[in-house]
C-alpha cells in the first residue's frame, strides 16, 4: 500500500535568515497553522553560520527597488527583537569621513553587531529551538528534490512519499543558484542574472588597518562600483568556499572572547552589471574562477602587495622572508600573479580605489599585505515577483539573498516577514 502523502500549510525550504525569519514570524503571529522547516545541511547555513555579521542601518543590505528606508527601517526593527543584537560602538571616525569625502568616496555610518562564528552555533541552535517550541518541525539534513506545482507538493530526500503544502517558501543561499533557476524554470517564471561582484581580499597587519579600532566593518563606497565587504578583525582568518567549479575566498573572525592574531582581512568587489550577448553573472563567474583555478593548480591564488606593485608574481619565498613579516591565513593558497588571473578593467578598478583607500586609512598597502582571488558573489536570480510580499506564482515565494531580495542576514530575515506576512493575508 503506497505511503499516504504528509500535508502541510507552510513548508519553508532553507534555514538560513531568510528561511527563519519567515519562521520565526509564522509561528508567532499565526493561527495554529502546521509549518516544516528543511534544508539539505545537517547544520543552518549562510551568514549566520559564518561570522555572522549583522547591519542594522538601511541601505546595507537592501536592494533599494524593493525596499524603502521608511518600510527597511520597521523590518530591521523587528529582526532585532529575534537576534538581540549587542552592538558595536563606533570610536571617532570623522578624519576618516574627511579624507573620503575629499577623494569621492562615501564612509557609511552604519549600527552593527557581530557575533562570531564560534558563538553562531548556539545562535543558531537557539533559534530553532525557539520556532520547534512554537509548533515549528524542522527537518534538516532533507533536500528538496522536485517541485510538482499543479498538485502542490515536493519530493524531499529520505521522505518515500511527496509533502503536500498550501503555501511554499523557497528560501536558497547564494549557492543555490542553479537549483532555484532550475525551480523558476520549471514554473516558466521570467528571472535576470545578469549582476555580479567580483573582487579580491585583503589580508594584513590590524596595525597597518587601525579604523577597524573605531569601526568594526567599515563601508567604504568608491566610484566605478567599488566597495568595501565584510571586514574582519581581532580573531581573523580567510577561508575558501566551495562552488560547483571553483573556490572562492571570504573571511571570518571570532568573537571577542578570542585571543586576538593582529590580523585583519576583507573584501574590495566591484559590481558588474551584464548585457547581450552575456547576461549571466553566474556563468561569468564560472569563467573567471575556473581561470583562476587554472593558474593557480586548482586553489585560491595569493600576492603580497609589495611584489604586486614592482609587477612579479608571489613566491612562497616572499611569504617569510623581511618585511613580510605574517603568515597567510589561509594555508590552501598558491602564490601567483592575479594579474594573469583577473580582467584588466575589473583589476583597474580594484587597485584605483585601494589607493584611495590607503590614502584615507595609510598603510593598508604596506608591501606585506595580501591579496587573496578569487573573491566573487553571485547572488542575483531575481524573479518577476507578483506582489510585494516575493510571491511568483500563488501560494510560492521566493527569498533571501539566492533571490535577490537582500544581501546580507538582516535583510534576509526582514524578506522572510514580508513573505510570511503574504501568507497571513497582510496588505
Amino acid at each position: 500500500m503506497a505511503r499516504k502523502e504528509k500535508r502541510y500549510d507552510v513548508i519553508i525550504v532553507g534555514s538560513g535568515p531568510a528561511g527563519l525569519g519567515a519562521a520565526f514570524h509564522l509561528c508567532e503571529k499565526s493561527d495554529g497553522r502546521s509549518i516544516l522547516l528543511i534544508d539539505k545541511a545537517k547544520v543552518s547555513s549562510g551568514g549566520l553560520r559564518n561570522d555572522c555579521k549583522q547591519n542594522y542601518t538601511y541601505p546595507v543590505g537592501f536592494p533599494r527597488d524593493l525596499w524603502s528606508r521608511e518600510e527597511a527601517t520597521v523590518y530591521l526593527e523587528r529582526v532585532a527583537t529575534h537576534l538581540n543584537p549587542v552592538y558595536q560602538t563606533p570610536g571617532n571616525i570623522q578624519p576618516y569621513v574627511k579624507r573620503a569625502e575629499k577623494l569621492g568616496v562615501t564612509l557609511l555610518s552604519i549600527l552593527q553587531a557581530h557575533v562570531g562564528t564560534d558563538r553562531a552555533l548556539p545562535l543558531i541552535k537557539g533559534l530553532l529551538k525557539h520556532i520547534e517550541d512554537r509548533g515549528v518541525e524542522v527537518s534538516l539534513g532533507r533536500e528538496m528534490l522536485s517541485l510538482d506545482y499543479p498538485r502542490r507538493r515536493i519530493s524531499v530526500s529520505g521522505e518515500e512519499a511527496a509533502l503536500e503544502f498550501t503555501d511554499l517558501i523557497l528560501a536558497p543561499g547564494r549557492a543555490a543558484y542553479g537549483w532555484i533557476q532550475q525551480i523558476m524554470r520549471s514554473l516558466e517564471v521570467p528571472f535576470s542574472d545578469n549582476i555580479v561582484d567580483v573582487g579580491i581580499r585583503l589580508e594584513a597587519r590590524a596595525g597597518n588597518y587601525p579604523i577597524v579600532k573605531d569601526y568594526y566593518d567599515p563601508k567604504f563606497i568608491f566610484p566605478d562600483g567599488v566597495r568595501t565587504f565584510c571586514t574582519n578583525s581581532g580573531s581573523a582568518h580567510v577561508v575558501k568556499e566551495k562552488y560547483e567549479h571553483y573556490y572562492s575566498v571570504n573571511g571570518h573572525s571570532f568573537s571577542t572572547g578570542r585571543t586576538p592574531n593582529g590580523l585583519v582581512n576583507f573584501a574590495m568587489l566591484k559590481t558588474i552589471s551584464l548585457t547581450d550577448p552575456v547576461v549571466s553573472g553566474h556563468e561569468f563567474a564560472v569563467i573567471l574562477g575556473q581561470m583562476a583555478m587554472q593558474l593557480s593548480g586548482g586553489k585560491p591564488m595569493m600576492q603580497r602587495v609589495g611584489d604586486f606593485r614592482m609587477g612579479n608574481r608571489s613566491k612562497a619565498s616572499t611569504f617569510n622572508d623581511d618585511l613580510y613579516d605574517f603568515k597567510p591565513t589561509l594555508k590552501g593558497a598558491t602564490p601567483g600573479d592575479i594579474t594573469l588571473a583577473m580582467p584588466a578593467r575589473i583589476l583597474r578598478d580594484i587597485w584605483k580605489s585601494l589607493k584611495m583607500l590607503d590614502t584615507i586609512v595609510p598603510g593598508i598597502l604596506h608591501p606585506s599585505t595580501i591579496l587573496y582571488y578569487p573573491e566573487i558573489k553571485t547572488y542575483a536570480n531575481r524573479p518577476r515577483f507578483s506582489d510585494r510580499h516575493f510571491q511568483i506564482r500563488e501560494g510560492v515565494y521566493i527569498i533571501g539573498d539566492g533571490a535577490g531580495t537582500s544581501r546580507g542576514i538582516t535583510a534576509a530575515w526582514a524578506s522572510g516577514i514580508r513573505a510570511a506576512e503574504g501568507i497571513l493575508g497582510a496588505n
